[in-house]
C-alpha cells in the first residue's frame, strides 16, 4: 500500500502524464482509504479546472 507521500507524488504525476496500470490501482486503493489524500486530490483537480477556465477566458 502506498504511503501518503508517495500518493501524493503520484497524484501530481498524474496531472502530467499517464499513470501506469499498477501506480493507478494502488493510487485508487490509497484514495479508498485515505480521506486527507481524498481531499488532496479534490483541491487539485478543482485547482486544474480554475486554470483550464482562466487560459479560456484569457484567449479570448
Amino acid at each position: 500500500m502506498l504511503n501518503c507521500k508517495h500518493a501524493t507524488m503520484l497524484m501530481s504525476q498524474g496531472m502530467d502524464k499517464k499513470l501506469g496500470m499498477m501506480q493507478k490501482m494502488g493510487l485508487r486503493f490509497h484514495l479508498m482509504m485515505c480521506s486527507g489524500c481524498r481531499n488532496f486530490n479534490k483541491q487539485m483537480e478543482f485547482l486544474r479546472q480554475g486554470c483550464r477556465k482562466f487560459t479560456q477566458q484569457d484567449s479570448m
